[in-house]
Protein backbone atom coordinates (compact mmCIF):
# COMPACT_ATOMS: atom_id res chain seq x y z
CA UNK A 1 0.00 0.00 0.00
CA UNK A 2 0.84 3.81 -1.00
CA UNK A 3 0.65 6.72 1.04
CA UNK A 4 -2.46 8.59 1.45
CA UNK A 5 -2.83 11.73 1.17
CA UNK A 6 -5.57 14.12 2.29
CA UNK A 7 -7.49 17.34 1.78
CA UNK A 8 -8.88 18.25 4.98
CA UNK A 9 -11.65 21.09 5.20
CA UNK A 10 -13.64 22.85 8.58
CA UNK A 11 -16.21 25.02 8.83
CA UNK A 12 -18.35 23.89 11.47
CA UNK A 13 -18.10 27.06 13.76
CA UNK A 14 -15.86 30.44 13.01
CA UNK A 15 -12.84 29.32 11.62
CA UNK A 16 -11.81 28.62 8.06
CA UNK A 17 -9.54 25.92 8.19
CA UNK A 18 -7.40 23.17 5.17
CA UNK A 19 -5.12 21.19 6.15
CA UNK A 20 -2.89 18.25 3.99
CA UNK A 21 -2.18 15.19 6.37
CA UNK A 22 -0.30 12.05 4.48
CA UNK A 23 -0.95 8.59 6.09
CA UNK A 24 1.50 6.05 5.75
CA UNK A 25 1.11 2.38 5.96
CA UNK A 26 2.71 0.99 8.73
CA UNK A 27 3.37 4.79 10.79
CA UNK A 28 1.34 4.75 13.99
CA UNK A 29 0.34 8.27 13.41
CA UNK A 30 -0.10 10.77 10.60
CA UNK A 31 2.34 13.75 9.03
CA UNK A 32 0.87 17.41 8.58
CA UNK A 33 2.19 18.92 5.41
CA UNK A 34 0.48 22.03 5.97
CA UNK A 35 -2.25 23.33 8.22
CA UNK A 36 -4.00 26.66 7.67
CA UNK A 37 -7.11 28.51 9.71
CA UNK A 38 -8.67 31.61 8.95
CA UNK A 39 -10.53 33.04 12.17
CA UNK A 40 -13.60 35.40 12.03
CA UNK A 41 -12.43 36.99 15.95
CA UNK A 42 -12.76 40.88 14.36
CA UNK A 43 -15.85 39.83 12.13
CA UNK A 44 -18.00 39.08 14.87
CA UNK A 45 -16.10 40.98 18.49
CA UNK A 46 -18.77 43.65 18.39
CA UNK A 47 -21.79 41.35 18.84
CA UNK A 48 -20.10 39.29 21.59
CA UNK A 49 -20.33 35.95 19.99
CA UNK A 50 -20.51 34.12 17.01
CA UNK A 51 -23.23 35.63 14.23
CA UNK A 52 -24.21 32.16 12.20
CA UNK A 53 -25.06 34.24 9.04
CA UNK A 54 -21.70 36.10 9.10
CA UNK A 55 -19.71 33.31 10.16
CA UNK A 56 -21.32 31.12 6.84
CA UNK A 57 -20.77 34.07 4.51
CA UNK A 58 -17.17 34.15 5.60
CA UNK A 59 -16.70 30.33 4.77
CA UNK A 60 -18.43 30.61 1.70
CA UNK A 61 -15.94 33.71 0.46
CA UNK A 62 -12.65 32.00 2.23
CA UNK A 63 -12.85 28.42 1.64
CA UNK A 64 -11.25 28.74 -1.62
CA UNK A 65 -8.51 30.93 -0.17
CA UNK A 66 -7.85 28.67 2.77
CA UNK A 67 -7.26 25.68 0.64
CA UNK A 68 -5.20 27.26 -1.78
CA UNK A 69 -3.09 28.46 0.63
CA UNK A 70 -3.09 24.73 2.19
CA UNK A 71 -1.69 23.45 -1.11
CA UNK A 72 0.64 25.85 -1.60
CA UNK A 73 2.40 25.58 1.99
CA UNK A 74 2.11 22.03 1.79
CA UNK A 75 3.97 22.39 -2.20
CA UNK A 76 1.79 20.30 -3.89
CA UNK A 77 -1.12 20.81 -6.07
CA UNK A 78 -4.70 19.64 -6.35
CA UNK A 79 -3.71 16.59 -8.84
CA UNK A 80 -1.30 14.87 -5.85
CA UNK A 81 -4.29 14.78 -3.49
CA UNK A 82 -6.05 11.41 -2.86
CA UNK A 83 -9.03 12.31 -1.07
CA UNK A 84 -11.10 15.14 0.85
CA UNK A 85 -12.52 15.24 3.60
CA UNK A 86 -15.05 17.83 5.06
CA UNK A 87 -17.00 18.34 8.59
CA UNK A 88 -20.36 17.40 7.77
CA UNK A 89 -21.54 18.38 11.29
CA UNK A 90 -22.43 18.93 13.74
CA UNK A 91 -21.92 22.60 13.95
CA UNK A 92 -23.69 26.20 12.78
CA UNK A 93 -25.45 24.67 9.40
CA UNK A 94 -24.70 27.78 7.29
CA UNK A 95 -21.06 26.80 7.37
CA UNK A 96 -20.81 23.32 7.45
CA UNK A 97 -23.29 23.56 4.21
CA UNK A 98 -20.70 25.97 3.20
CA UNK A 99 -17.55 23.12 3.59
CA UNK A 100 -19.96 20.45 2.31
CA UNK A 101 -20.76 22.01 -0.99
CA UNK A 102 -17.33 23.23 -1.50
CA UNK A 103 -15.84 20.02 -0.84
CA UNK A 104 -18.19 18.20 -3.38
CA UNK A 105 -16.94 20.93 -5.81
CA UNK A 106 -13.12 19.89 -5.30
CA UNK A 107 -13.78 16.23 -5.38
CA UNK A 108 -16.12 16.24 -8.23
CA UNK A 109 -14.03 18.42 -10.45
CA UNK A 110 -10.73 16.54 -9.43
CA UNK A 111 -12.32 13.03 -9.35
CA UNK A 112 -11.78 11.96 -5.80
CA UNK A 113 -13.11 10.15 -3.57
CA UNK A 114 -15.31 12.61 -0.58
CA UNK A 115 -15.68 11.19 2.98
CA UNK A 116 -17.96 13.71 5.50
CA UNK A 117 -16.38 13.75 8.93
CA UNK A 118 -17.86 14.39 12.43
CA UNK A 119 -16.51 17.17 13.75
CA UNK A 120 -16.20 15.72 17.21
CA UNK A 121 -14.60 12.69 15.61
CA UNK A 122 -11.90 14.67 14.29
CA UNK A 123 -10.99 15.95 17.74
CA UNK A 124 -11.70 12.52 19.10
CA UNK A 125 -8.98 11.15 16.94
CA UNK A 126 -6.66 13.95 17.00
CA UNK A 127 -3.89 11.75 19.48
CA UNK A 128 -3.51 9.02 16.77
CA UNK A 129 -2.90 11.90 14.59
CA UNK A 130 -0.07 12.99 16.57
CA UNK A 131 1.29 9.92 18.78
CA UNK A 132 0.88 5.92 18.67
CA UNK A 133 -2.10 5.69 20.38
CA UNK A 134 -3.90 2.94 19.98
CA UNK A 135 -7.51 1.70 20.35
CA UNK A 136 -8.97 1.31 22.73
CA UNK A 137 -8.47 4.98 24.68
CA UNK A 138 -10.86 7.47 27.02
CA UNK A 139 -11.01 11.22 25.72
CA UNK A 140 -12.29 14.02 27.38
CA UNK A 141 -13.50 16.19 24.52
CA UNK A 142 -13.98 19.53 26.00
CA UNK A 143 -14.41 22.48 23.25
CA UNK A 144 -17.07 25.74 22.65
CA UNK A 145 -19.82 23.50 22.25
CA UNK A 146 -19.36 19.84 23.85
CA UNK A 147 -17.89 18.33 26.69
CA UNK A 148 -18.33 14.45 26.26
CA UNK A 149 -16.17 11.22 27.96
CA UNK A 150 -15.70 8.88 24.92
CA UNK A 151 -14.35 5.60 24.99
CA UNK A 152 -12.70 5.51 21.48
CA UNK A 153 -12.88 1.69 20.40
CA UNK A 154 -12.10 2.28 16.91
CA UNK A 155 -12.39 4.99 13.68
CA UNK A 156 -16.42 4.98 13.70
CA UNK A 157 -16.94 3.27 17.33
CA UNK A 158 -17.17 5.85 20.32
CA UNK A 159 -18.46 4.66 23.99
CA UNK A 160 -20.01 8.12 25.82
CA UNK A 161 -19.57 7.32 28.97
CA UNK A 162 -20.30 10.86 30.42
CA UNK A 163 -20.73 14.65 29.34
CA UNK A 164 -22.39 18.21 30.54
CA UNK A 165 -26.21 18.27 31.01
CA UNK A 166 -26.35 21.67 29.98
CA UNK A 167 -23.38 24.13 29.21
CA UNK A 168 -20.16 22.52 27.71
CA UNK A 169 -16.92 24.94 29.45
CA UNK A 170 -16.22 27.04 26.86
CA UNK A 171 -19.89 28.58 26.22
CA UNK A 172 -19.81 28.44 30.30
CA UNK A 173 -16.00 30.90 29.76
CA UNK A 174 -17.46 33.06 26.62
CA UNK A 175 -20.93 33.29 29.01
CA UNK A 176 -19.04 34.80 31.93
CA UNK A 177 -16.54 36.70 30.12
CA UNK A 178 -19.27 38.28 28.39
CA UNK A 179 -20.61 38.84 31.93
CA UNK A 180 -17.65 40.51 33.07
CA UNK A 181 -16.75 43.08 29.83
CA UNK A 182 -13.99 41.05 28.42
CA UNK A 183 -13.34 40.13 25.27
CA UNK A 184 -14.06 37.55 23.04
CA UNK A 185 -13.14 34.11 22.93
CA UNK A 186 -13.94 34.06 26.33
CA UNK A 187 -11.59 31.27 26.95
CA UNK A 188 -8.01 33.30 26.78
CA UNK A 189 -9.63 36.07 28.49
CA UNK A 190 -10.90 34.60 31.36
CA UNK A 191 -7.59 32.60 31.80
CA UNK A 192 -5.54 35.35 31.75
CA UNK A 193 -7.57 37.52 33.94
CA UNK A 194 -7.63 34.61 36.30
CA UNK A 195 -3.75 34.45 36.85
CA UNK A 196 -4.20 38.31 38.54
CA UNK A 197 -7.36 36.70 40.97
CA UNK A 198 -7.36 35.22 44.10
CA UNK A 199 -9.25 32.16 43.26
CA UNK A 200 -10.81 31.48 47.12
CA UNK A 201 -12.56 34.83 47.46
CA UNK A 202 -15.70 33.91 46.33
CA UNK A 203 -17.56 30.42 47.35
CA UNK A 204 -18.39 29.12 44.17
CA UNK A 205 -20.25 26.18 43.46
CA UNK A 206 -18.82 22.99 41.90
CA UNK A 207 -22.22 21.35 40.57
CA UNK A 208 -22.84 17.80 40.18
CA UNK A 209 -20.66 16.38 42.59
CA UNK A 210 -23.48 14.39 44.57
CA UNK A 211 -24.00 13.01 41.81
CA UNK A 212 -22.55 8.93 41.12
CA UNK A 213 -21.18 8.91 37.88
CA UNK A 214 -19.03 11.01 35.54
CA UNK A 215 -22.23 13.87 33.78
CA UNK A 216 -20.86 17.36 34.21
CA UNK A 217 -22.92 20.62 34.83
CA UNK A 218 -21.59 24.05 34.45
CA UNK A 219 -24.82 26.13 33.93
CA UNK A 220 -25.65 26.82 37.96
CA UNK A 221 -21.76 27.84 38.39
CA UNK A 222 -22.52 30.36 35.70
CA UNK A 223 -25.49 31.72 37.39
CA UNK A 224 -23.95 31.47 40.85
CA UNK A 225 -21.04 33.95 39.37
CA UNK A 226 -23.61 36.19 37.83
CA UNK A 227 -25.03 36.21 41.29
CA UNK A 228 -21.99 37.37 43.07
CA UNK A 229 -21.18 40.11 40.42
CA UNK A 230 -24.88 41.39 41.17
CA UNK A 231 -24.62 41.69 44.54
CA UNK A 232 -20.86 43.48 44.49
CA UNK A 233 -22.47 45.68 42.05
CA UNK A 234 -25.27 46.51 43.58
CA UNK A 235 -23.34 47.18 46.99
CA UNK A 236 -20.52 49.40 45.60
CA UNK A 237 -21.87 50.70 42.29
CA UNK A 238 -19.53 48.35 39.88
CA UNK A 239 -16.72 45.87 39.87
CA UNK A 240 -13.26 46.70 40.11
CA UNK A 241 -10.56 45.04 38.11
CA UNK A 242 -9.44 42.99 41.35
CA UNK A 243 -13.16 41.76 42.03
CA UNK A 244 -13.30 41.22 38.18
CA UNK A 245 -10.12 38.83 38.38
CA UNK A 246 -10.88 36.80 41.47
CA UNK A 247 -14.39 36.35 40.15
CA UNK A 248 -12.40 34.77 36.81
CA UNK A 249 -9.91 32.82 39.29
CA UNK A 250 -12.52 31.37 41.22
CA UNK A 251 -14.83 30.60 38.45
CA UNK A 252 -11.92 28.87 36.29
CA UNK A 253 -10.82 26.88 40.24
CA UNK A 254 -14.46 25.47 40.00
CA UNK A 255 -13.93 24.76 36.64
CA UNK A 256 -10.68 22.52 36.84
CA UNK A 257 -11.86 20.98 40.06
CA UNK A 258 -15.09 19.53 38.59
CA UNK A 259 -13.27 18.45 35.30
CA UNK A 260 -10.88 17.20 37.91
CA UNK A 261 -12.71 14.69 39.68
CA UNK A 262 -15.41 13.47 37.38
CA UNK A 263 -12.16 12.50 34.91
CA UNK A 264 -10.84 10.30 38.02
CA UNK A 265 -14.15 8.82 38.04
CA UNK A 266 -14.40 8.44 33.79
CA UNK A 267 -10.82 6.92 34.09
CA UNK A 268 -12.12 4.53 37.18
CA UNK A 269 -15.04 3.53 34.61
CA UNK A 270 -13.15 2.93 31.93
CA UNK A 271 -10.52 1.09 33.47
CA UNK A 272 -13.33 -1.67 34.75
CA UNK A 273 -13.99 -2.14 30.62
CA UNK A 274 -10.68 -1.74 29.09
CA UNK A 275 -7.98 -1.42 31.44
CA UNK A 276 -5.67 1.45 31.69
CA UNK A 277 -4.61 3.00 28.88
CA UNK A 278 -4.57 6.27 27.64
CA UNK A 279 -6.03 9.67 28.72
CA UNK A 280 -6.67 11.73 25.90
CA UNK A 281 -8.02 15.64 25.87
CA UNK A 282 -8.77 17.54 22.95
CA UNK A 283 -11.08 21.00 22.10
CA UNK A 284 -10.28 24.18 22.59
CA UNK A 285 -10.78 24.03 26.54
CA UNK A 286 -7.49 21.90 26.62
CA UNK A 287 -5.78 24.88 25.59
CA UNK A 288 -6.22 25.94 29.13
CA UNK A 289 -2.98 25.75 31.06
CA UNK A 290 -4.45 25.17 34.11
CA UNK A 291 -7.04 22.20 33.42
CA UNK A 292 -4.59 20.83 30.94
CA UNK A 293 -2.11 20.76 34.07
CA UNK A 294 -4.71 19.42 36.21
CA UNK A 295 -5.89 17.03 33.88
CA UNK A 296 -2.24 15.59 33.26
CA UNK A 297 -1.92 14.87 36.76
CA UNK A 298 -5.18 12.80 37.35
CA UNK A 299 -4.12 10.49 34.42
CA UNK A 300 -0.97 9.98 36.10
CA UNK A 301 -2.40 9.47 39.67
CA UNK A 302 -4.81 6.58 37.69
CA UNK A 303 -1.57 5.09 36.37
CA UNK A 304 -3.04 6.30 32.52
CA UNK A 305 -0.70 7.59 29.83
CA UNK A 306 -1.42 10.89 28.84
CA UNK A 307 -2.08 12.51 25.40
CA UNK A 308 -3.03 16.13 24.37
CA UNK A 309 -2.55 17.75 20.86
CA UNK A 310 -0.53 20.92 20.83
CA UNK A 311 -2.29 23.86 21.40
CA UNK A 312 -2.58 24.64 17.37
CA UNK A 313 -4.61 21.32 16.83
CA UNK A 314 -6.82 21.49 20.10
CA UNK A 315 -9.10 24.31 18.51
CA UNK A 316 -10.76 23.84 15.21
CA UNK A 317 -8.17 22.86 12.31
CA UNK A 318 -8.29 20.84 9.30
CA UNK A 319 -6.01 18.09 9.83
CA UNK A 320 -7.78 16.59 12.28
CA UNK A 321 -10.36 16.10 9.46
CA UNK A 322 -7.98 15.08 7.29
CA UNK A 323 -6.63 12.72 9.51
CA UNK A 324 -9.95 11.06 10.73
CA UNK A 325 -10.97 10.66 6.72
CA UNK A 326 -7.66 8.53 6.46
CA UNK A 327 -8.44 6.46 9.06
CA UNK A 328 -12.39 6.09 7.78
CA UNK A 329 -10.74 5.19 4.15
CA UNK A 330 -9.47 2.15 5.98
CA UNK A 331 -12.68 1.08 7.15
CA UNK A 332 -15.76 1.99 4.82
CA UNK A 333 -16.28 3.39 1.29
CA UNK A 334 -16.66 7.13 0.56
CA UNK A 335 -19.50 9.12 0.31
CA UNK A 336 -21.67 9.97 -2.45
CA UNK A 337 -22.82 13.65 -4.04
CA UNK A 338 -26.17 13.24 -1.42
CA UNK A 339 -23.50 13.83 1.46
CA UNK A 340 -25.75 16.15 3.74
CA UNK A 341 -24.90 18.69 6.26
CA UNK A 342 -26.03 18.19 9.42
CA UNK A 343 -26.49 20.44 12.29
CA UNK A 344 -26.44 18.10 15.24
CA UNK A 345 -24.38 14.57 14.81
CA UNK A 346 -23.62 12.82 17.90
CA UNK A 347 -21.07 9.78 18.05
CA UNK A 348 -22.37 7.76 20.00
CA UNK A 349 -25.82 7.04 18.31
CA UNK A 350 -26.86 4.47 20.86
CA UNK A 351 -26.65 6.45 23.97
CA UNK A 352 -29.54 8.69 25.34
CA UNK A 353 -29.39 11.91 24.27
CA UNK A 354 -28.35 14.07 27.08
CA UNK A 355 -29.07 17.66 25.74
CA UNK A 356 -32.49 16.84 24.49
CA UNK A 357 -33.86 15.81 20.90
CA UNK A 358 -35.86 17.46 18.11
CA UNK A 359 -36.99 16.77 14.89
CA UNK A 360 -33.23 17.17 13.15
CA UNK A 361 -32.17 14.90 15.72
CA UNK A 362 -29.94 14.44 19.16
CA UNK A 363 -27.71 17.23 20.36
CA UNK A 364 -25.22 15.19 21.97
Amino acid sequence: MRDRIILGLESSCDDTAAAVVRATPGNPCGEILSSVVFGQDGLHAEFGGVVPEIAARAHAERLDLVTRAALVEADLALGDIEAVGVTAGPGLIGGVLAGVMFAKGVAAGAGLPLYGVNHLAGHALTPRLIGDVAFPYLMLLVSGGHCQFLAVEGPEEFRRMGGTIDDAPGEAFDKIAKLLGLAQPGGPAVEAEARKGDPVRFDLPRPLMDRPGCDLSFSGLKTALRRVRDLIVAERGGLTRQDRADLCAGFQAAVVEVLAIKTHRALEAFAGLHGRSVLAVAGGVAANGPIRGALQTVAADAGFAWSAPPLALCTDNGAMIAWAAAERMAVRAPDGMDLGARPRWPLDTDATPMLGSGRKGAKA
